[in-house]
């Protein structure tokens, strides 16, 4: 293997496991006319690309990534394709109404289904598994608040598709210390996110569209008074009516764009793959993906070759919106979340820690993902998932086909097409705000495991960031 191989591969275990070689695709060849032009080779971009090509074959289309497709949140998230929508019900019924806010839930629980449909018709090896989601009460704290959940979701008209597990029935599914009871979920998946990548990366090319490697986009114009838009790469200038920006949590490195999203780091370990033994006294047969009750986002999967792979958050925010790949590491979270395996699933307190990565995820001002196109520049966007862009993306995907192709669909009236979050404020109040915010979620969770009762941090927090 090469040195690029390498470093493409010591991003995450998802890439580190993708079969074959990693050597980036052919780079842009010089300047170029097309008819749309991506930026961004994750999700995002892919899923665009993909529907495009599948809904107009003549479509000359080309995405231009950087680095290789996958590189970044999209080849090491935590490989829950989910039904989240990071945006909640009351925000969305807010400025759209109710039906409006209820239609988005229906739409990203189909979604879920549409992914592994795609990774089945394309061939796409990439362990699709609707195993469904166990979030954990292990203090009487997240019973309370976790039932208070499912309450909400039942309040909404999806009580079918949201159960309070009591403790019996809860560890059929998963065995965890200390375990009072569960919420759970059938709406979830588990994949292996680079696999899907890059799979979905191959599917674009068999489609007729072109993934350019290696091709950092220097700057791009939208088009003007029927000018085509222009987009500059450091391997030659590309001319498009249509220009994407799907670049989620990197976009603060696009002119213009360095306020419009914050990079917030997320981080993962992963151990050594487990014994049947271990598995027999977790249990964990389904590949569900695992959370708990817990303020500070804590996330797991078992993988397809039988390890545990658990992320959260709790690295700092970076002033300035900075992004680097010493960022990625950091020892003291790395070890919090190796021994939170151990104090989680006792069986595996052992087992050795193989992977250790993380990266960036893009939160909008108001946790309110959004796609948008503008029809007379010819500038498409999406992005702002806050971490739940698995299944979001392909829904990016297919609403930004209908923009761009002037669809009359029923995904056109979601309430978050054409949503424009207001900008962050600038630094230092980001900076002072965002680590603030994070101290707070981890003094709810201190407090409640002190006393056992919900702490109202939480909900004060919420308040003050406008959820």
């Amino acid at each position: 293997m090469s040195r690029l191989d390498d470093y493409y591969r010591s991003r995450s275990l998802w890439l580190d496991g993708v079969p074959g070689s990693l050597e980036p695709r052919p780079a842009l060849p010089g300047d170029t006319d097309v008819d749309v032009a991506i930026v961004g080779g994750g999700y995002t971009g892919l899923w665009t690309a993909y529907y495009l090509a599948a809904a107009d074959p003549s479509l000359r289309i080309a995405v231009l990534e950087r680095e290789i497709a996958g590189f970044g949140a999209s080849g090491r998230n935590g490989a829950w394709c989910s039904w989240a929508f990071a945006a909640t019900y009351e925000q969305m019924a807010r400025h759209a109404g109710r039906e409006a806010a209820v239609a988005m839930q229906h739409e990203m629980f189909d979604t879920v289904d549409e992914v592994g449909r795609v990774a089945a018709a394309e061939g796409i090896d990439c362990g699709f598994t609707k195993g469904g989601c166990l979030m954990a009460a292990t203090i009487p704290a997240h019973a309370a608040s976790l039932k208070k959940e499912a309450e909400w979701y039942s309040s909404w008209g999806f009580g079918e598709h949201f159960r309070w597990l009591e403790k019996d029935a809860a560890d059929e599914h998963i065995r965890v210390a200390g375990g009072l009871g569960a919420l759970y979920t059938t709406e979830c998946a588990a994949v292996d996110p680079a696999r899907l990548a890059r799979g979905l990366a191959d599917a674009v090319e068999r489609r007729g569209a072109v993934v350019y490697e290696r091709t950092p986009v220097q700057s791009f114009e939208p088009g003007a008074a029927g000018a085509p838009g222009v987009v500059r790469t450091a391997r030659g200038t590309v001319r498009a009516p249509v220009i994407v920006l799907a670049t989620e949590g990197y976009t603060v490195g696009a002119p213009g764009h360095r306020r419009d999203l914050l990079p917030m780091y997320s981080l993962m370990v992963a151990t050594e793959p487990l014994p049947d033994d271990v598995w027999a006294e977790i249990g964990w047969s389904s590949r569900e993906t695992f959370s708990d009750g817990r303020h500070l986002l804590i996330y797991a999967s078992r993988t397809p070759d039988g390890r545990i792979a658990l992320g959260g958050r709790g690295a700092p925010y970076h002033f300035g919106s900075a992004i680097d790949d010493r960022f990625e590491h950091e020892p003291e979270v790395f070890d919090a979340l190796g021994r939170l395996i151990g104090e989680v699933f006792p069986p595996a307190r052992d087992a050795r820690i193989t992977h250790r990565w993380g990266g960036p995820i893009g939160i909008p001002r108001d946790w309110y993902t959004g796609v948008t196109f503008d029809r007379a520049a010819g500038f498409g966007w999406a992005g702002g998932y806050v971490g739940d862009g698995v299944a979001t993306t392909n829904l990016a995907g297919r609403t930004l086909r209908d923009l761009i192709l002037q669809r009359e669909t029923d995904i056109l009236r979601l309430p978050w097409v054409q949503h424009r979050s207001r900008r962050w404020e600038p630094e230092p109040f980001r900076w002072a705000a965002v680590n603030l915010a994070t101290r707070m979620m981890a003094a709810a969770d201190d407090e409640e495991r002190r006393t056992g009762a919900p702490s109202h941090k939480h909900e004060l927090l919420m308040r003050l960031i406008g959820r």
